[in-house]
């Protein structure tokens, strides 16, 4: 099992170091293939979110295309991964921040009866299941 981090995926996606880029992309096609199992956490989802948007300067759009992307590799064992693909479809389709939508989603999918926070445009997002 090899853990796969952060860098890896932004060299994939920016392809801005070419070396980086390829090695990243061999890495990947060897996973796909089954030579080699990959896993990643949440904590680096959240970091490639952070860095596209805030150091790459990309927009909601263009961070949710490219999480969509890595989330789609089924070849990876993503932690949470069935909740951080849907927290990108919830912060793609409003004006949630992606954080917030995966919160809203974790509190919900433990069964939460209230959420407890000083956002209001979040608590308003927050249905009692």
């Amino acid at each position: 099992m090899t853990f796969i981090d952060t860098n890896y995926f932004l060299r994939f996606l920016l392809d801005d170091i070419p070396a980086q880029h390829n090695e990243a992309r061999t890495t990947l096609k060897e996973a796909a293939s089954g030579k080699l199992q990959l896993v990643t956490s949440a904590v680096v989802i959240f970091e490639t979110h952070w860095v596209l948007l805030s150091a790459y300067s990309k927009n909601k759009e263009q961070v949710a295309t490219a999480l969509e992307s890595i989330l789609r590799m089924s070849f990876i064992n993503f932690e949470h991964g069935s909740l951080l693909s849907q927290a990108v479809s919830v912060y793609k389709e409003s004006s949630l921040g992606f954080v917030d939508a995966f919160n809203l989603l974790y509190a919900k999918s433990q069964g939460a009866k209230d959420f407890k926070t000083f956002d209001i445009k979040l608590s308003k997002k927050f249905i009692s299941p």
